[in-house]
């Protein structure tokens, strides 16, 4: 239970509407995309004026009452789970979009505008916001700032924090912090930018976002790859990175999931196919033209049984439905269902794919393998049931096995989920215990009463 004057202090910012108590209210906010145990906040505050946050934060630092940000909670590593004794800020009525500036090419949002509607909005505009995480028609520019969110268009557009220009937030002591310029350059003391982006509330609260955009790309090829074997799917990834192509996304699809998709979305994908390259190449029509062709003689060169170019828009939008429908089509199949990131240097990508392969059989689980090949960032998806104890404990012994994997060849815990409280455990195994006392050191010097998403990251 929390005081009753905390939380009349938290109702006299936001008013009584905007503080939520309620069981049913909290079981809401105690979980989010991970599988993770559930924790119940103590009660949720819904503010709409961004320096309500200071006055929130403000209330927090004097009780000890630690703080977990919220914003659509689609997060995989267990971010936004808060503390028993906590509250969560919601972020879902911050949600302006300040300036879209064409001509100096930047947009300015409150981090509870949702990823998909800037993008749409930018596009009026004839411009382009490129990072598109999965979970893009419902996840807030917040919560991707705050887990330095990747996407499909990863491989040639780079992730949430090359896009980021400069923000302002609030401190551990409600103070408020400007960072970076609405300037192409900047160089102006620290890069605060920098150190906020994936930090997942642990080091301040966002209160806006000032995000770099691009020309629109004049024209887009796409195109699926069909193969007999996911050894040749996962080859030509390698060749087609090693050739000097840098395709806007290159998608891979094992039969597992083939199938599963094909039945949750009737996309006319050939569920007899091992796998398959979802490939899309974009810029100047000339370009576009050559290199779609290039693209595909070296996939059929290189095992693809054929592959198909999209006839116009409406084709291509249903190519990428129906991969953005992986998630939910896999989901339906069993009652849990774990995806992770594990990534890889992109030539070690087949060498990856035949690993997780041999991870399936060894632990006698099903994993769907689907992601971004063409950066090396894997999605294994592990379908199991959670109350299964025996064959749960197989699948924690094959995510760590994964992860060692990983490292091995040289490559991260997470590509784009971030830290959280699902990886913190095995964050020494790729950083070193050094970088995490670093981390620890660098917290507690600009949060010394731990209020700000305790546990998170470094698992203090």
């Amino acid at each position: 239970m929390i005081q009753k004057s905390i939380l009349d202090a938290l109702q006299k910012i936001v008013g009584p509407q905007h503080l939520l108590t309620q069981k049913e209210d909290m079981l809401t906010y105690s979980y989010d995309a991970a599988v993770l145990d559930p924790v119940m906040p103590a009660a949720a505050v819904i503010p709409e004026k961004t320096d309500q946050i200071g006055e929130i934060i403000a209330v927090c630092r004097k009780y000890r009452i630690p703080l977990t940000v919220r914003g659509s909670g689609t997060n995989l590593s267990g971010g936004t789970i808060p503390e028993a004794s906590g509250i969560v800020v919601l972020t879902g009525r911050l949600n302006k979009i300040i300036e879209i500036n064409a001509a100096d090419m930047y947009a300015v949002v409150e981090p509870g505008v949702v990823t998909a509607t800037l993008a749409a909005e930018v596009e009026k505009q004839g411009l382009f916001y490129p990072p598109d995480p999965g979970s893009m028609a419902v996840s807030t520019l917040g919560g991707n700032v705050a887990e330095n969110a990747g996407g499909l268009r990863g491989l040639k557009y780079g992730v949430t924090k090359d896009y980021v220009m400069g923000l302002q937030f609030f401190d551990a002591r409600g103070h408020h912090v400007k960072t970076g310029s609405r300037t192409v350059k900047c160089a102006t003391g620290y890069n605060l930018t920098g150190l906020m982006v994936g930090s997942e509330g642990t080091l301040g609260v966002l209160e806006q976002i000032t995000l770099k955009l691009i020309p629109a790309p004049r024209a887009r090829q796409a195109m699926v790859a069909v193969y007999d074997t996911i050894e040749a799917a996962s080859e030509t990834v390698a060749g087609i990175i090693s050739s000097r192509i840098l395709p806007a996304t290159l998608e891979i699809l094992d039969n597992f999931t083939i199938r599963a998709v094909e039945d949750f979305s009737k996309a006319g994908l050939p569920k007899d196919a091992a796998a398959l390259l979802l490939i899309e190449v974009d810029g100047h029509p000339a370009v576009v033209a050559e290199e779609a062709e290039q693209v595909k003689a070296l996939c059929l060169k290189m095992g693809a049984r054929t592959i198909e170019q999209a006839k116009d828009d409406a084709q291509r939008d249903k190519i990428w439905a129906a991969r953005r429908a992986a998630l939910s089509a896999l989901a339906q199949l069993k009652p849990t269902l774990v995806l992770e990131d594990a990534t890889v240097p992109r030539s070690r990508i087949p060498d990856m794919v035949r690993a997780l392969q041999r991870i399936g059989q060894k632990y006698r689980i099903d994993i769907g393998t689907f992601g971004h090949a063409g950066d090396g960032n894997l999605h294994p998806t592990i379908l199991t049931d959670r109350r299964n104890k025996e064959e749960f404990l197989r699948v924690e012994q094959a995510i760590e096995e994964i992860f060692d994997v990983a490292l091995s060849m040289g490559g991260t815990l997470s590509g784009e989920h971030g830290t959280g409280i699902a990886k913190a455990p095995f964050l020494e195994k790729e950083a070193g215990y050094s970088s995490i006392l670093f981390s620890r050191q660098l917290r507690a010097a600009l949060d010394p009463d731990h209020i700000l998403n305790p546990g998170k990251i470094t698992g203090v």
